[in-house]
């Protein structure tokens, strides 16, 4: 991957980490995969219907999520973020993103704890 196109995802996952703040699924949606699969310790490779329903809840469920750490390696991203609750509550976690054509096609995520 060029630094160029390095660029260009880490744009989009941001983007992605922002529109989840915003409650923008129509952000999201139109970066997923047709076949997208979203896993964590409570979801196996459940679809993008699911995701939506689980993941989604209305209205957004914190008040930001801070990007720690970014890696990209080809049509790769890890990040690790702390996403603050409404509350002041707040927890790190890790996630994998895993691209194919310019499409989201799949996210991992490893729950941390409050931090």
């Amino acid at each position: 991957m060029t630094e160029a196109n390095e660029t260009e995802r880490e744009k989009t996952v941001r983007a992605l980490y922002a529109a989840y703040i915003d409650g923008r699924k129509d952000v999201v949606a139109a970066t997923l995969a047709e076949d997208f699969t979203f896993s964590s310790p409570r979801d196996d490779h459940i679809d993008r219907d699911a995701y939506f329903d689980r993941c989604w809840p209305t209205p957004p469920p914190f008040a930001r999520m801070e990007i720690e750490y970014l890696g990209l390696s080809g049509d790769e991203a890890v990040v690790r973020y702390r996403a603050v609750k409404h509350d002041g509550g707040a927890f790190r976690n890790m996630e994998t993103l895993r691209f194919r054509g310019g499409k989201l096609a799949a996210v991992e995520v490893y729950f941390g704890r409050e931090a």
